[in-house]
């Protein structure tokens, strides 16, 4: 697969970027890829979904996102923590050496301790790691070497229509300050109260949105916690 998709990349043909914060990889559906995706998504990702995750896995996935990601030095080092638009991720580690680079895991989107650390995952060339897309994740800087990632995101339109669906459940407010290895300067709106924003990064101050206003934690800065509607 890095074989294929390095002759993609020296063949000078156009490269969609592959969601709105990795800055360097490609769309694998976009390339001629989709019917081998269906096909591991169908025989492989899917059976493995359903013993983890039963109800967003729940009567098979309808669609999916897949895409390479990237990270070296003097490209993407690493990515700000967020959610994806999926159900169900897969991440494949397809290497090459690197060094760094974990994956920093939170909590659940709209619980109490979605910016609270859960765990960091090494990446290993051929392993995978499942996990839902509302979870909050961030990819650790690189410390040296090549990373690239295969990534799918799984989507369940049933489960997305059903009443347990993750964005119709309340958002719940948060029961502690943030964990600092939980933040996100794109979308949080305390991120600065903890620590300084990365160079060049200045910009995403007074931006952020999380937590909203309802759902701040008690010693949340009064000024954060106005509504600003």
């Amino acid at each position: 697969l890095l074989d294929e998709l390095d002759g993609y990349y020296a063949s000078g043909l156009p490269i969609e970027r592959p969601n709105s914060m990795n800055n360097y990889g490609i769309i694998v559906n976009a390339i001629g890829m989709r019917p081998a995706i269906d096909r591991l998504q169908a025989a492989v990702l899917h059976p493995l979904a359903a013993l983890l995750y039963p109800e967003q896995a729940e009567g098979g996935f309808t669609s999916h996102h897949s895409f390479m990601v990237k990270y070296k030095a003097g490209q993407d080092l690493g990515l700000d923590m967020h959610t994806d638009d999926s159900d169900v991720t897969v991440n494949v580690c397809l290497g090459k050496d690197f060094r760094g680079a974990a994956l920093t895991v939170c909590g659940d989107s709209r619980s109490p301790s979605h910016r609270q650390f859960y765990a960091s995952y090494s990446h290993e060339r051929g392993r995978a790691l499942l996990h839902l897309g509302s979870r909050r994740h961030g990819a650790d800087d690189i410390a040296s070497g090549e990373r690239n990632n295969l990534i799918v995101w799984n989507q369940n339109a049933r489960y997305r229509a059903s009443p347990g669906y993750v964005n119709r459940q309340p958002y719940l407010r948060e029961a502690a300050p943030p964990d600092k290895r939980c933040l996100s300067y794109t979308h949080d709106r305390d991120f600065g109260d903890f620590t300084a924003y990365p160079p060049g990064l200045e910009e995403f101050r007074g931006r952020g949105w999380c937590p909203p206003a309802f759902a701040c934690y008690d010693s949340m800065a009064p000024a954060l916690k106005k509504d600003e509607l």
